[in-house]
C-alpha cells in the first residue's frame, strides 16, 4: 500500500541511496570522497497560494535542473556520496493545503523495495522522486536530498511524526551513515539516540538553518556536534543570506572543509577526501559518560592533531579549584553585569586588561577562564554563564560557559553578533558541567573555525583550552545540552 505524505503531514521528502562505488580519481585507503552542496533554491513566490500539481513541478524541475549539475560536478570529482539541504526543491513557508501539490507519494517501507527510475510505473505523482533516483543511478553516486524531521521550526504545514525515525542506510566506501535534519541536531531525539544506539560514525545532514550569533551559527555548531560525538558529518545547508541562511561543510573531529557567504549569492560545492572513522576510536562522548559514572581518576581528552590522541594537563597548569584561591589578597574581581544573549539573562565578567582569571556562576553552573591577549585592543570581551531552560525558538535546557567579544564597548553590547575581531587569545576555559553532553565551540574572525588544543573532562570540571586562536577570537564556549531537563 502506498502512503501519501499529505495524509501523514510529516516533513518527509525523499532520501536516495542507489549507488554504485564510483571509479574516479584514486582515493587513499581507509578514505572516501564527499560532497555537499550549499543550495540557493528558488522559491515559489507565493507559497502560501494553492496551485496545480503542474506548476508546482515546474518549479521544483528548476531546482532539479541545478542539482543534476551538480551531481554530475561531484561525480566527475570522483565523490561517492552527495548531500543537498533541506527545503532545497520545493521551498518553504507553506500552509497545509498549499504544500499539497508539491508532494511525491511515498510507497510505505513494508512495500518492498522499488527503483523509482527503473519503475516510474508503479506509482503516480512520483515525478521527483524519479529524477533523483535517476541522478543518482547514472552517476553511480550516492544521493541525499532530505528526511523526515522529527523537530519542525515552525513548519505549521507538517505534524511531528509519532515517534522519532532513526534512518540509517549502508554503503560499500564507509559503512553504515545516519541522517537527521536542521533543528533534530539539538535534540536526543532522533540526533543523539540514533548515534548511540548503532554506534554511527558517518553523518548527512540536510539542513535549512538561520544562523545566530554568537554560538550556533551553522558551522559553528556542525563542528562542535563533530567533535563532540568524534564523527563524520556531511552538511548542507540552503543558502539565503537575506534570511541568514548559509553555512555548509564537511567535517571530520580534526579537520573541516566549509563555507559561509553572507555576502553573495548562487550555490557552493564542496568535495573532500575525508577519513573513514571507525567504530575503534574512542570519543568525546565515551570519556563524558565517565562523568556519569564519576570515573574522572585518569583524565581522558582529545586534541587536535589526531583522532584518537589522549593528552593530559602539564602538571604546573592550574585547575579550576584553585582560581578563587590564588586571587586571594589580590586586586578587586570585575564587576558582574547581565546581558541578553541567544534571547537569555546570562550573567557576566568583563576581560580587564593583557591577563586575568575570571569566575562567573549562576545557579549550579560556575564557569573560570585564564586568559592571556597577545597584544592588547580597544575591544570588550566578557565571560558569560547561563544554566537554566531556553524557551525562545524551541525550549530546551543549556548550560553555557561563553568567552565572547562584544558588540561595543558598553556592557549592553555583550552577547550581540559580531563576526569580526583582531584580538588573539590564548586561554583556559572550565565549567563544573551538570552534563555529559557539551560542544565545544572555537569560532574567529570571518565566520572561521578553529581547534581547541585540549579539551576533556579534569577534577569533576570540562576544559577548553588554546594557545593563540588562529584569527581574532569571537566565541570559544562549552556549550552543554541537559536534555533530561528540557
Amino acid at each position: 500500500m502506498a502512503l501519501t505524505m499529505v495524509a501523514l503531514c510529516w516533513k518527509l521528502s525523499i532520501c536516495f541511496l542507489f549507488y554504485q562505488v564510483v571509479s574516479g580519481r584514486a582515493r587513499r585507503e581507509g578514505h572516501y570522497v564527499a560532497a555537499v552542496y550549499e543550495h540557493e533554491s528558488i522559491l515559489s513566490p507565493a507559497p502560501a497560494v494553492l496551485v496545480e500539481r503542474r506548476a508546482a513541478l515546474e518549479l521544483m524541475g528548476r531546482n532539479l535542473d541545478i542539482y543534476e549539475q551538480q551531481v554530475q560536478a561531484a561525480a566527475r570529482q570522483g565523490a561517492q556520496i552527495i548531500v543537498f539541504p533541506e527545503d532545497g526543491i520545493h521551498g518553504f513557508n507553506f500552509t497545509r493545503s498549499s504544500i499539497y501539490p508539491y508532494l511525491d507519494f511515498i510507497p510505505h517501507s513494508h512495500s518492498g523495495k522499488w527503483n523509482p527510475c527503473r519503475e516510474p510505473y508503479l506509482y503516480n505523482d512520483t515525478e521527483v522522486v524519479q529524477r533523483l533516483s535517476c541522478m543518482a543511478l547514472q552517476n553511480k553516486i550516492f544521493l541525499v536530498a532530505t528526511y523526515r524531521k522529527h523537530n519542525l521550526y515552525f513548519e505549521s504545514a507538517f505534524d511531528t511524526p509519532a515517534q522519532p525515525d532513526h534512518a540509517f542506510f549502508d554503503t560499500p566506501f564507509a559503512g553504515r551513515f545516519g541522517m537527521f535534519t536542521c533543528f533534530d541536531i539539538l535534540f536526543y531525539e532522533p540526533a543523539v539516540s540514533l548515534i548511540r544506539q548503532y554506534n554511527l560514525k558517518q553523518i548527512v545532514y540536510p539542513t535549512a538553518w538561520m544562523n545566530q550569533l554568537p554560538l550556533l551559527s551553522a558551522v559553528e555548531f556542525q563542528q562542535a556536534f563533530s567533535t563532540a560525538f568524534n564523527v563524520n558529518i556531511l552538511a548542507a545547508n540552503i543558502h539565503h543570506p537575506t534570511l541568514g541562511m548559509t553555512g555548509s561543510g564537511i567535517y571530520t573531529p580534526v579537520k573541516s572543509f566549509i563555507y559561509h557567504n553572507m555576502e553573495s549569492y548562487g550555490g557552493k560545492l564542496i568535495v573532500a577526501e575525508i577519513p573513514v572513522i571507525t567504530a575503534d576510536y574512542k570519543t568525546n562522548l565515551e570519556s563524558n559518560e565517565r562523568f556519569r559514572e564519576n570515573l574522572h581518576d585518569s583524565c581522558r581528552t582529545s586534541t587536535s592533531t589526531s583522532l584518537d590522541d589522549e593528552v593530559c594537563f602539564k602538571e604546573q597548569e592550574e585547575t579550576p579549584g584553585r582560581i578563587s584561591e590564588k586571587r586571594k589578597g589580590k586586586e578587586q574581581s570585575p564587576p558582574s553585569f547581565y546581558a541578553e544573549m541567544m534571547y537569555d539573562n546570562f550573567t557576566f565578567v568583563p576581560l580587564w586588561g593583557e591577563k586575568g582569571e575570571l569566575q562567573v556562576c549562576a545557579n549550579s553552573l560556575c564557569c573560570y577562564l585564564n586568559y592571556q591577549k597577545a597584544l592588547l585592543t580597544d575591544e570588550l570581551y566578557a565571560l558569560g554563564v547561563f544554566d537554566g531552560l531556553h524557551t525562545v525558538h524551541g525550549t530546551y535546557y543549556v548550560q553555557a560557559c561563553a568567552l565572547v567579544k562584544c558588540g561595543g564597548l558598553s556592557f549592553s553590547t555583550c552577547g550581540q553578533e559580531v563576526t569580526d575581531a583582531t584580538a588573539l587569545i590564548d586561554f583556559q576555559l572550565w565549567g563544573n558541567m551538570s552534563t555529559p553532553y557539551i560542544f565545544p565551540l572555537l569560532l574567529t574572525s570571518g565566520i572561521t573555525l578553529d581547534f581547541a588544543d585540549h579539551m576533556g573532562w579534569k577534577n569533576n570540571h570540562y576544559f577548553l583550552s588554546k594557545n593563540r586562536t588562529s584569527a581574532g577570537l569571537l566565541t570559544a564556549a562549552l556549550y552543554g545540552r541537559w536534555y533530561e531537563k528540557d
